[in-house]
């Protein structure tokens, strides 16, 4: 039996019964609790190691432009390098810094100037201490109780966006990405139109149909397979020359809808395509849904941004007439991955009563404080990432007046790029830009005067995708490239980082004509 020790008879009376053996494990698994399981003093030089790495290898080297964008390695080389093989055995702190350090060389630095390969670049120094800060205090933005300081400040931010919107009231949440919140918007227009389908399903349903641009992005019959509407009863508007929606082939289809029996309940139109930054003409695209009875959903994930800039908001007429809007700030204002907004012109509580389950262990009702403020839900997840705080802390560091300088001088700088590529020999315009996205073909010297040949366009096809192979293995800089309906490859050029410079572009164009010139 266990005898008593120095812990007296409340230990004895846990040991009765017990043999020695399993005794002896009960005593030293007290003991074991004790003390924490972590060695702090350790933990913190880790911190403060790693941080310094962080500053030095990932901000000051990943924003030099003597630096490479990338050092490419193919996957079996860097498999290689990287050892990601998970063992039994810890290794000790000088061994993880330097895989740090490699995770550091081998990724593509996003931050960098010459990096104009997605809708986001660069990197703004009070957003990243936002998104550390997030990190450290690693809570859900679903009740007060956990999150008081996100929940009021997402409140205020969201409410900022919708004011530049042009509404004075609504809702909204941040969601993981655009993608997610186009779902968002298809769901809750559903709901409102049907809120059966809340418990019934689609099997209560019409067969219900919508519509988008052929020029939107690709979440949108994502979403509709995900929802349970289907890809079939998704229908692609045709759009002009210009990548633009037109609102009289929009009434079109959804009478032909109608005609063949389905139910037309959700528009969705796009500011900013992803290719070619095309802006849908909103006030008629409402005109149509008005006429018709259907909710307008905006997807402005990329182009949202202009809306800050008194000189090119004009490009988004008409947004206020929408019933919900995505908004990316991460793409143009240098936030950071990821921050996006779902906005909601209805105030009356619509994502609440569309998605909220009530779970007794989260959303007490006789909590001790307003649970109006409990938001989590709203949205479909439970946990929640806080999004808002690098938003918010850059728009403290820099103003509303700080943010339409950058959104104007990425215009600027894509009107210089602009004037340059009409101006050298070899560089051609696919379509002059309305927004950021410049689309252009480099033709080499070997297919120049060549353009009559049946094989130019394969040819010329074959040209970018050559050009950014020898750019990424080279690591001087990266840039996206793609088809475009009979259009053969061409690069799209996006500049939002506020550290590109004139010399950044003069320098991309120069490595294009430099990697090109013997293709």
């Amino acid at each position: 039996m266990c005898t008593e020790g120095t812990a007296g008879n409340r230990q004895r009376d846990r040991c009765i019964g017990l043999g020695d053996e399993q005794g002896r494990a009960m005593m030293a698994e007290r003991g074991d609790l004790e003390q924490p399981a972590l060695d702090r003093a350790a933990g913190e030089e880790f911190l403060r190691a790693a941080f310094q790495m962080l500053l030095e290898e990932a901000v000051r080297k990943g924003t030099d432009v003597a630096q490479k964008v990338c050092e490419w390695k193919e996957p079996h080389e860097l498999r290689e390098l990287l050892d990601l093989e998970l063992r039994s055995h810890g290794e000790p702190a000088g061994r993880l810094l330097e895989r740090c350090r490699d995770v550091i060389r081998y990724s593509v630095k996003t931050c960098h100037p010459r990096f104009f390969n997605q809708l986001f670049s660069g990197l703004d120094h009070h957003a990243l201490a936002g998104r550390l800060l997030t990190e450290t205090l690693n809570t859900s933005q679903y009740t007060y109780e956990i999150a008081p300081v996100f929940v009021l400040m997402e409140e205020v931010v969201l409410a900022k966006l919708r004011e530049l919107v042009g509404w004075n009231s609504g809702d909204g949440i941040f969601c993981p990405g655009g993608s997610i919140s186009n779902m968002y918007a298809m769901n809750v227009a559903r709901f409102q139109h049907f809120p059966e389908s809340r418990q019934q399903g689609s099997w209560a349903l019409p067969r219900l149909v919508l519509f988008t641009s052929e020029e939107s992005h690709y979440s949108i019959q994502k979403g509709a397979a995900f929802l349970g509407i289907g890809t079939d009863n998704v229908v692609l508007v045709r759009a002009d020359e210009r990548g633009k929606m037109i609102p009289e082939e929009l009434e079109k289809e959804i009478e032909r809808a109608k005609s063949e029996g389905a139910v037309p309940f959700f528009v969705s139109a796009t500011s900013g395509t992803t290719v070619l930054g095309a802006f849908d003409p909103l006030g008629p695209v409402a005109d149509v849904c008005q006429r018709h009875g259907l909710w307008l959903h905006v997807d402005a994930a990329w182009g949202g941004s202009a809306l800050l800039s008194r000189k090119h908001r004009h490009l988004l007429a008409g947004i206020e007439r929408a019933d919900s809007v995505a908004w990316n700030p991460h793409k143009m204002l240098t936030v950071g991955l990821q921050c996006s907004a779902f906005l909601l012109r209805d105030d009356s509580g619509l994502l609440q009563r569309c998605h909220g389950t009530g779970a007794s262990y989260l959303f007490q009702p006789d909590k001790f404080y307003d649970v109006t403020y409990d938001t989590g839900d709203k949205t479909v997840q439970c946990g929640r990432r806080v999004d808002c705080l690098k938003l918010w802390l850059l728009w403290k560091a820099v103003g509303t007046e700080g943010l339409e300088q950058r959104v104007d001088r990425a215009f600027a700088c894509t009107r210089y790029l602009t004037a340059e590529v009409k101006r050298r020999d070899g560089f051609q315009l696919v379509l002059e830009p309305e927004f950021l996205n410049l689309c252009f073909w480099f033709v080499p010297p070997s297919l120049r005067g060549h353009q009559g040949c049946s094989d130019f366009g394969p040819r010329l096809g074959k040209v970018a995708p050559a050009i950014k192979e020898r750019m990424m293995k080279e690591g001087s800089m990266m840039v996206g490239y793609q088809p475009h309906g009979t259009r053969p490859n061409f690069f799209r050029q996006i500049v939002t980082s506020p550290a590109v410079t004139r010399a950044d572009l003069d320098f991309f164009l120069d490595e294009i004509e430099r990697l090109g010139r013997d293709l």
